[in-house]
């Protein structure tokens, strides 16, 4: 595993799904933001739910999941529903 999954919420498997769609690195992922870089694994994965979506702003802010504050998980609450497929 690499630099990716030293984050929380990142497990080998969202790690090489992250590689897959080019974004390779920690400043790469915060580059892209929690949001693009779910639209990007959607892409490769539909099965790609809220809570990877979550995890990934998680992993961006540094804190598990579930410790994202209420109205950051409404936004990304909001987002999901408007792009799922």
């Amino acid at each position: 595993m690499g630099e990716l999954s030293s984050l929380p919420n990142i497990g080998k498997t969202v790690e090489e799904q992250l590689m897959q769609v080019g974004i390779g690195s920690v400043e790469e992922l915060r580059e892209a933001g929690a949001k693009q870089a779910w639209l990007k694994i959607q892409e490769i994965d539909e099965s790609a739910c809220i809570h990877r979506l979550m995890a990934l702003e998680g992993a961006i802010e540094g804190v598990k999941k579930s410790m994202l504050s209420d109205d950051v998980k409404t936004d990304l609450k909001e987002f999901y529903q408007q792009h799922r497929k």
